[in-house]
């Protein structure tokens, strides 16, 4: 059965991205975020991208791109009101990685929501056990660990957490089909597969420009050109955001309290510093509107 409505929480890069495939895969959609200008910003910003989708030919971004602009931007809702999400078939969360944020937002989507709604913690590091202990449907509380920039992308990682039910990975897959995504499901850790081994190679990756071993451009063009990656590790970070690194490998040193996850006290500082990568133009690189513009 075709799931049909779908609230997506947070308006920052990854709800943008999921709002925008959803929306173009023919789903209902309500966009949610606590302010009307950060709403306003991620509507703009489905628009320019609209606009852009040309650039990618049907076959790279694996979605359809038969409806026009008009016609997508009115499949979204943008709202701050928790109320929209009442009737909505499935949610996927994307809140900044601090779990005080993302208890308090299932909490609220847990009153809010019918019992048949399914969660789906996009998040990258936080237990989806635990998201799932926070609610009164621990069953039908799953992971959904989409890559930036979602609408091109073609994998997503599913998590199955402690309590989750074998419908509810169904349905999962599902919608990710339904947008043109293939799966992999994994069991519930830390991190799980690509954000544990991620993290990793990107704060070592730090830890070596803090080390004076390489300059920025030298480690990433060393990845592109040795092991082929279309990105090298200081640039996915840029991509990621900084910010989200630093909570990320925070969470794996927390889980895991082994000293490898230990977080590069370059990354603390420019965290510290503002510097988060695409975002908000200054990382590993300068960025404008979202292109690199130096090294």
């Amino acid at each position: 059965m075709k799931i049909q409505s779908v609230g997506v929480i947070g308006a920052g890069t990854m709800g943008i991205g999921l709002a925008q495939n959803l929306a173009q895969t023919g789903h209902q959609v309500t966009l949610l975020d606590v302010a009307d200008r950060i709403l306003e910003r991620a509507e703009a910003e489905i628009r320019k991208n609209l606009r852009m989708q040309n650039f990618f030919s049907a076959s790279k971004s694996n979605i359809s791109l038969e409806l026009s602009t008009i016609e997508i931007l009115d499949k979204i809702i943008f709202s701050t009101d928790y109320q929209q999400l009442k009737d909505v078939e499935f949610i996927v969360e994307n809140a900044t990685e601090k779990w005080n944020l993302k208890q308090t937002i299932y909490e609220k989507i847990d009153e809010v929501c019918p019992a048949e709604t399914i969660f789906a913690a996009n998040t990258s590091a936080i237990s989806i056990t635990r998201f799932g202990s926070v609610t009164q449907r621990p069953d039908r509380v799953i992971g959904m660990h989409f890559m930036n920039p979602v609408p091109i992308k073609p994998m997503v990682e599913v998590i199955r957490g402690y309590h989750t039910a074998d419908a509810t990975i169904q349905s999962a897959q599902t919608l990710l089909r339904q947008m043109g995504k293939d799966s992999i499901v994994v069991n519930d850790s830390p991190g799980f597969v690509t954000n544990r081994v991620m993290m990793l190679t990107i704060n070592e990756a730090i830890f070596i420009l803090q080390d004076q071993v390489a300059t920025v451009a030298e480690i990433d063009r060393l990845f592109k050109g040795c092991f082929g990656h279309k990105m090298g590790p200081l640039e996915t970070a840029d991509l990621i955001g900084l910010d989200t690194i630093l909570y990320s490998i925070e969470v794996l040193y927390e889980s895991f309290n082994d000293d490898k996850y230990r977080p590069c006290p370059l990354l603390k500082k420019m965290v510290d510093a503002g510097l988060y990568g695409c975002k908000n133009g200054k990382g590993f690189y300068t960025y404008i509107q979202g292109q690199k513009v130096s090294d």
